[in-house]
Parts: structure tokens; C-alpha cells; sequence
């Protein structure tokens, strides 16, 4: 009986062998595919062993070298996914993803020349590539290079008005486009644009916080703070926003919430000298010069070629009628800025009330 059991065990086992041997890759293209099963699991170093396999047994698989650049891309191997893409190109000039993925490498890399040349050259062979015109955008936003950018998103939303499974996409593109506008100065059209990406994702957060930052900017406090507390009940450790929210109560005058806002900026990140600056400025506003001045030493100990924060030290030595520290901190300020306007006039006037 025993002897049936072990034999029984030995074919079930060397079925199952056959069966995991049918399994396991044995192709270019088998090994490909699951590169890109374990890519779309996030586990890149496997995706490219995979990858390397293929290429191995097909040299001139250009799509395997693109796919391989792009886990050594989500690695942060950028020089090796750049290799990589530029091979795909040399087997295939017309691949318009690999020319927009080198591009991508050449936007974290800062070198937006030549980011936008590779983008130009995807779009020209593809031209309806929405990525490339949205990679290009950014490109463009980066240089400062606005109008561009607007019509590169602007482009992108006309390929994609109708196309629910591009409704996250294109929620990005009325956001990236927003920002494009709202750094022109243009408020009101980036307010319309967030808006849009809001109404297309109910919860996206980074739209209503730059939302937010339009409405301040033009001095609508109780909008922005409205868009930042969204933001916050999407994401309640959200350092940024509580600073910002602080900011937009400073903006309203009321002290006490800015505290309360930057104080929570603060406990979440100690070293946020923003929120130091934040609150400083809502002490200021309440007459406690001393705690204003702490939270701007604690700025300058953060960042010490801050000439804000030696102006603004000065300003609170000065409202307490310290003349001495308030000439100190405007020289300081002086000498980091040269051009510090407010500096100027505030020395001026402190060397005034040091000679009664």
C-alpha cells in the first residue's frame, strides 16, 4: 500500500513539474510579458531580469529596451533607462514613446531644450500622443515659458473631451494648465481650470489647493481657506496646507486661526520654517512682539540667508522700540539682499528713533 501511495505522489509530482515547466518562459516574448507583470506589480529589479532575458534571446526587441528603460526609470537609474531608450529608438526611429520617455529623462534632469525636442519629435510622429503635448506642457511651465505650455494642455484636453477613462488625465491637464495661468497672473482662468479638475475628481486634493493659492492671491481669504480645509479633510496631514490655510487667516486678520494653523504645520514638521514665518507674522499682528521674534529666529536658524526673516526680526525689534537689534537685523538683511526695499526704509527710519 505504501508502495501505491509513493507512486501515486511521484506521478501527481511529475505532472505538476510538467505543468510549472509549461508555466515558466521560455521566449523573448514570454519573458517580456512577465517583465511586465512584475512592472505593473512595482517590482522593477525582477521586471528587469525579465527584460534582460528578452533581450538576451532577441537583441533587436525595441519594446523590451523601452519597458527596461522605464523600470530603471521608476528606480531612479536614470542613465540606464536613458541608454536604454535611446537603443529602442536606434532599432526603431519611429517609436514616438521612447523619443517621449527620453524626454522624460531629460525634464528631471532640468535640461527642458532638450526635454521639448524629444516631446516635439514624439508628436510629429504621433500626432495625437496627448502624453507627449502634456510632457511638453510641463517642459514649457518649467522654463516659464507659459502660452506654450497653455496651448501644449490645452491640446491635450481637445484629444481627450469625451474619453471617460482620461477624465484623471485630463483632470491633471486643467490642473497643470491652471498653475500654467495662475503663474501668468491670469486668476480668474486658473480658478476656472481647477474648478474643472475638481468637478471631473471630486477628491483631488492638490486642485483645491491651488485653487486655494488663486483665490488668495487675489484676497479672496474665505474661498481659499474654504478649498483648504477640503484639501485637509482629504488628506488631514497635509503639512502644507495647514500653512497655507494659516497664511490665508493672516490675510483675514485673524491671528488667533493663523496660530492655530501654523502651530499644527509645526507639529507635524518642526523644521517648517514657513509655518514659523506664518505664525510669527499673526503674533505680530497681535502685538506679542517676543513670540514674533522667536518664531523669526527660529526661521533665520532654518534658513540664515533668509533677508525676509532678518526684515521682518527687524520690524518686531522696532514695534518694541528695540532700535539696536532692529538696525542689526535690517543691516543683516541688507547685506544678504542689497536691494531689500523694505530693509532700506525700515533702517532709515530705526537710525531716526536711535538718535531721539
Amino acid at each position: 500500500m505504501k508502495k501505491m501511495y509513493f507512486l501515486l505522489f511521484a506521478v501527481l509530482f511529475a505532472g505538476n513539474t510538467a505543468l510549472w515547466a509549461q508555466s515558466e518562459p521560455r521566449t523573448a516574448e514570454d519573458f517580456h510579458n512577465r517583465g511586465m507583470e512584475y512592472y505593473g506589480k512595482n517590482t522593477y529589479d525582477q521586471a528587469i531580469s525579465d527584460y534582460d532575458q528578452a533581450i538576451q534571446l532577441d537583441p533587436n526587441y525595441a519594446e523590451a529596451y523601452k519597458n527596461r528603460g522605464n523600470a530603471y526609470y521608476m528606480k531612479g537609474d536614470y542613465d540606464l533607462a536613458f541608454a536604454d531608450y535611446t537603443q529602442a529608438i536606434l532599432l526603431d526611429p519611429d517609436y514616438a514613446i521612447a523619443h517621449s520617455n527620453r524626454g522624460n529623462v531629460y525634464l528631471i534632469k532640468g535640461d527642458y531644450d532638450r526635454a521639448i525636442a524629444e516631446y516635439t519629435q514624439a508628436i510629429l510622429l504621433d500626432p495625437n500622443y496627448a502624453n507627449a503635448y502634456n510632457n511638453r506642457g510641463d517642459a514649457y511651465r518649467m522654463k516659464g515659458d507659459y502660452d506654450l505650455a497653455i496651448a501644449d494642455y490645452t491640446q491635450v484636453i481637445r484629444l481627450n473631451p469625451n474619453d471617460v477613462r482620461a477624465y484623471n488625465a485630463c483632470s491633471w491637464t486643467y490642473n497643470a494648465r491652471g498653475w500654467a495661468y495662475m503663474e501668468k497672473g491670469d486668476y480668474d482662468r486658473a480658478i476656472a481650470d481647477y474648478s474643472e479638475a475638481i468637478r471631473l475628481n471630486l477628491n483631488y486634493r492638490d486642485a483645491y489647493v491651488n485653487r486655494g493659492l488663486a483665490y488668495a492671491r487675489k484676497g479672496d481669504y474665505d474661498r481659499a481657506i474654504d478649498d483648504y480645509t477640503q484639501a485637509i479633510r482629504i488628506n488631514p496631514n497635509y503639512v502644507d496646507v495647514y500653512n497655507n490655510r494659516g497664511r490665508a487667516y493672516v490675510g483675514k486678520g485673524d491671528w488667533d486661526q493663523a496660530i492655530t494653523d501654523a502651530s499644527q504645520a509645526i507639529l507635524f514638521d518642526p523644521d517648517f520654517a514657513g509655518a514659523y514665518d506664518t505664525r510669527a507674522w499673526a503674533y505680530l499682528g497681535k502685538g506679542d512682539y517676543d513670540r514674533a521674534i522667536a518664531d523669526y529666529t527660529e526661521v533665520i536658524w532654518l534658513s540664515p540667508n533668509d533677508a525676509g526673516a532678518y526684515a521682518n526680526r527687524g520690524a518686531a525689534y522696532y514695534d518694541k522700540r528695540d532700535y539696536d537689534f532692529a538696525i542689526a537685523d535690517f543691516n543683516e538683511a541688507l547685506r544678504i539682499n542689497p536691494n531689500h526695499a523694505d530693509a532700506r526704509r525700515n533702517l532709515e527710519r530705526a537710525r531716526q528713533m536711535w538718535m531721539r
